[in-house]
């Protein structure tokens, strides 16, 4: 009986009583070849444009028998690397090519895998015979982009993410970036919920009262829904120097409250603005209002708000009862409220009202 060939490797099969004095060299070349599909790496020059057909000789050395492969070379053009029909084999194989054309293994007859044009990556193939097929097994770590080919399980365990890491859009633009914080305790919870009731974001953590934060870049707004608003707290500014007299300047922009617990001076003008850096005018549209509220302290003689100005013009408020005050209440504290609409560019409608708090 005469030697034969094995299908896949191409591996010299030895038949009962041939090669008589030459069976060690056979059996050698036969383990050198095993040797080069187990651990064998090969890097082949494609052609520019017509790419490359891995060689399967039989009994001997070959590139295709090789387990790394890496393709070489400029292409200008879209290009297949051939394997031949009917061999079953696995590979790693690296396009290292130079040149934004796709790189597509294939067998002779059937379909195959497809780096794309800017695909400098390493793919895990396998040839069943027929076709080539992507085990679309990818090294998360490197620096490669895989690709999902299915539904991520996480199977019960987390996802890390790096300090200033980002989920982004197919256009690697964020739509979440996460920060980091040393020894971080404090964090929140996404919840779904079933029919009837809405998706909860809520504070976790260590701690035993936790703030959620939520904060507008530069003079920006955080916008909430339409929806009715609770456990809302407003932000209070506790002024324990002098009472109030002349111009005093109202940041709207840090403060929605302000007491003053010293005695008046004297009558005063409100200014109402952004800060000292932003008018009201400019961080207003058109059609938006905001309302505030200032508490000024009275001793024996009752001071009072005079005079309101907004971003340093002065704006005559429509007063609760039809007139403005003229005095304050002595030993008491006087709430002011304005209620600020913004009805065009630099024009402003003022509701106000004074309430004694004896």
């Amino acid at each position: 009986m005469a030697n034969s060939t094995s299908a896949n490797l191409k591996l010299t099969v030895q038949a009962t009583g041939e090669n008589s004095g030459t069976w060690g060299q056979i059996t050698n070349t036969n383990l050198l070849i095993l040797e080069q599909a187990i651990g064998g790496y090969s890097a082949i020059t494609v052609n520019a444009t017509t790419g490359a057909t891995l060689t399967y000789s039989n009994g001997a050395l070959s590139n295709g028998k090789d387990a790394v492969i890496k393709l070489t070379g400029t292409i200008t053009g879209n290009i297949d690397v051939v394997i031949p029909d009917s061999v079953e084999k696995t590979y790693i194989i690296e396009n290292g090519t130079s040149g934004a054309f796709t790189v597509t293994v294939k067998t002779t007859s059937g379909t195959g895998v497809t780096w794309a044009a800017t695909d400098k990556g390493t793919k895990m193939v396998y040839s069943d015979g027929t076709n080539v097929v992507d085990t679309a097994f990818t090294d998360l770590s490197s620096d490669i982009t895989p690709q999902l080919s299915g539904i991520l399980d996480t199977n019960g365990n987390d996802i890390i993410v790096d300090d200033a890491g980002a989920i982004e859009d197919d256009s690697n633009n964020p739509y979440i970036r996460f920060q980091k914080t040393a020894s971080a305790v404090n964090y929140i919870d996404v919840t779904n919920q079933a029919t009837g009731s809405g998706p909860a974001i809520d504070a976790v953590g260590s701690d035993s009262n936790i703030d959620l934060n939520i904060s507008p870049k530069g003079i920006g707004r955080v916008v909430l829904g339409a929806g009715a608003i609770q456990q809302l707290a407003e932000k209070t500014t506790v002024d324990a120097g002098a009472g109030l007299s002349g111009t005093f300047n109202f940041d709207v922009i840090t403060q929605a409250v302000r007491l003053h617990t010293g005695n008046n001076t004297g009558n005063w003008t409100l200014n109402i603005r952004g800060d000292g850096s932003n008018t009201l005018n400019s961080i207003m549209d058109t059609g938006e209002s905001i309302t505030i509220a200032l508490i000024s302290t009275n001793g024996g003689t009752p001071y009072y708000n005079s005079a309101v100005q907004i971003d340093g013009s002065s704006v005559t408020p429509v007063w609760q009862g039809g007139a403005a005050p003229t005095a304050g209440n002595a030993s008491s504290k006087d709430a002011y409220t304005y209620t600020v609409i913004k009805t065009a560019d630099a024009t402003f409608t003022v509701l106000a009202s004074q309430t004694q708090f004896a």
